[in-house]
């Protein structure tokens, strides 16, 4: 199979100017200030310690951009692996976190090279609605300590748990820390009715830092935690430290993994789709999946967590004036700077403000119009949405992925199934899909003793029983059995089956079948499988017409020798 892995860069090279370099430069500059905060808070939201998350916005950030398959695709760390990342680190510790996120890197690294980049696409949207939407619900239940200034040593990972431990230390709430967390959010909300150009996460950020160290400095305030409070900063580069890979420990993580995956190639190709909506491009998806696996196979390396093309940085960057990959090669630049040149100052962010910058993250991840609109969609699409989000929140989200994508292929077997029919034939039927019945009708000559059936649709396994089912409803025995395929575009082996099955059945019963209608792929399929040999090349027709004409010539032969039979048995008893 032939795989073509082209990074966008290589195209967007060919004619670069001077004023593009301007535009990215200012984008990538921008988005690098932007993705700082996020990263952090991402970083320490996981478990793990700030730097991490900022290690893995530039290395990731880079070889995203570098090899990615969009232009504007900016990567890094993202809130949606909070939930997943969490939970790895309290069970397996950070090793374990490197092995799950190699093994999903070489999963996503497959997946393009399989091509299968075009099918993540059509995962079902109330599937992706409901882990998002379930995601950001954890996510922001994750964030209440911080955010009151509880006074709790150990939060269960478990949701319901971990809002009895809320309520039970509900007294010992942090007002500073209450406040600073409110303003946050205000921050956030309303400084793009001020200023579109500079996000409210950077502005809350500075400010909250900013006050909190005059409030600890000069008023003696300092029952406002900061990051400096519960982590030490190393604001160095990453060392290269591959972690000692085992075959258990990739089989007990290979689930997480599968889940960290799928959870990466649908929010990196559902941004990168959003992306060419805005800039009228069109990425290459599989490219995309492969730049998305390096990623997330190099990133564990050098203490990385798992990354994704960032739905957030990657509009900023376009809003920003970014057109290339090099606008995200840039971000990861700036990103590197800021932290040996300014990782220092990160230690006086107050928690709270963190807490409040990812109350805003889950608040846009929860899509809570959107799960609303879709609550009033057919009951189908209903019962997957929920089923999705209540296992993400209550259970776990390998288990909800996994569940939500067996529920879609289910219900996609199921509505297929129903687009497919078998129909017993009159005397008229007609010829095309036409919203005036009176038009395209034709009239048909079929011969007493023949029974005439029309597939419509897929013949598959889903619609196999429906064949046996229609055929019991007709009570006399033919003598010719015509199965019109005109309308079927593959058949399957279970198809075949049940077709085979048909043939033998007819054949003892001394009743003849012909097929009309068969397109090539069908009667590949048919040759292949030994049913043409079985129903006799010469019993397959392609139209409807020379069957029938067929079916009065067995009909009449069966008549005449019928004649002759009782002739000669008329002729011995005289």
């Amino acid at each position: 199979m032939r795989t073509s892995f082209r990074p966008k860069l290589i195209d967007t090279l060919k004619n670069y100017s001077k004023e593009q370099f301007y535009a990215d430069l200012m984008a990538g500059v921008i988005v690098g200030i932007v993705a700082l905060p996020l990263a952090i808070a991402f970083g320490i939201a996981s478990g793990v310690t700030p730097e991490k998350g900022i290690f893995t916005a530039i290395i990731a950030g880079f070889i995203i951009s570098f090899l990615g398959g969009s232009r504007v695709q900016i990567g890094g760390p993202t809130g949606a692996f909070i939930v997943i990342v969490y939970g790895v680190v309290q069970e397996f510790g950070v090793t374990g976190l490197a092995i799950a996120t190699i093994t999903a890197g070489v999963m996503l690294i497959a997946m393009g090279f399989l091509k299968l980049g075009t099918i993540i696409k059509f995962i079902p949207y109330p599937v992706v609605v409901g882990f998002t939407s379930g995601i950001a619900l954890t996510i922001f239940a994750t964030q209440i300590k911080d955010l009151f200034g509880l006074q709790i040593d150990n939060v269960p990972a478990d949701f319901l748990h971990k809002w009895v431990v809320y309520g039970e230390n509900i007294a010992s709430i942090n007002f500073w820390s209450l406040g600073i967390g409110i303003l946050s959010v205000l921050l956030i909300i309303y400084t793009p009715s001020i200023s579109k150009k500079v996000p409210g996460s950077l502005v809350a950020i500075i400010l909250m830092t900013v006050l909190v160290y005059v409030l600890r400095e000069f008023f003696g305030i300092t029952g406002i935690e900061t990051i400096g409070d519960r982590f030490t900063i190393d604001p160095s580069l990453p060392k290269a430290e591959a972690p000692a890979i085992d075959f258990n420990a990739v089989r007990l993580l290979l689930p997480t993994a599968f889940t960290i995956a799928m959870l990466g190639s649908i929010e990196s190709l559902l941004s990168a789709t959003v992306a060419d909506g805005v800039t009228g491009d069109k990425h290459d998806s599989n490219t995309e999946l492969i730049a998305q696996g390096i990623a997330n196979v190099v990133a564990p390396i050098f203490g990385g967590i798992p990354a994704t093309g960032a739905i957030a940085r990657t509009m900023t960057n376009i809003n920003n004036g970014g057109r290339t990959p090099i606008a995200g090669i840039i971000h990861a630049v700036i990103l590197l700077l800021i932290l040996l040149f300014l990782g220092s100052l990160t230690k006086h962010i107050p928690m709270a403000c963190l807490a409040g910058v990812l109350v805003m993250v889950s608040y846009n991840m929860s899509e809570w119009r959107t799960f609303k609109s879709l609550m009033k969609s057919p009951k189908a699409d209903v019962s997957v949405l929920l089923t999705t989000f209540v296992l993400t929140v209550i259970f776990d989200l390998t288990i909800a992925i996994e569940v939500g994508l067996l529920l879609a292929v289910v219900l996609f077997i199921k509505r297929i199934s129903e687009t497919s029919s078998v129909s017993v034939l009159k005397k008229e039927i007609q010829q095309t899909e036409n919203k005036d019945p009176n038009l395209d009708i034709e009239y048909l000559d079929i011969p007493e003793n023949v029974e005439l059936y029309e597939i419509e649709g897929p013949f598959f396994f889903g619609i196999a029983n429906k064949f046996e089912e229609k055929m019991k409803t007709i009570g006399d025995r033919p003598e010719v059995r015509i199965i019109r395929m005109r309308k079927v575009p593959f058949i399957d082996s279970t198809g075949i089956h049940n077709l085979e099955n048909l043939i033998k059945m007819s054949s003892k019963e001394g009743i003849h079948v012909l097929l009309s209608g068969v397109n090539n792929d069908v009667c590949q399929a048919l040759k292949k499988s030994g049913t043409e040999k079985m129903v006799g090349a010469e019993n397959i027709y392609p139209d409807i017409n020379k069957a029938l004409e067929k079916s009065k010539s067995i009909i009449e032969t069966k008549t005449q020798k019928n004649r002759i039979g009782s002739a000669q048995r008329h002729s011995v008893k005289d």
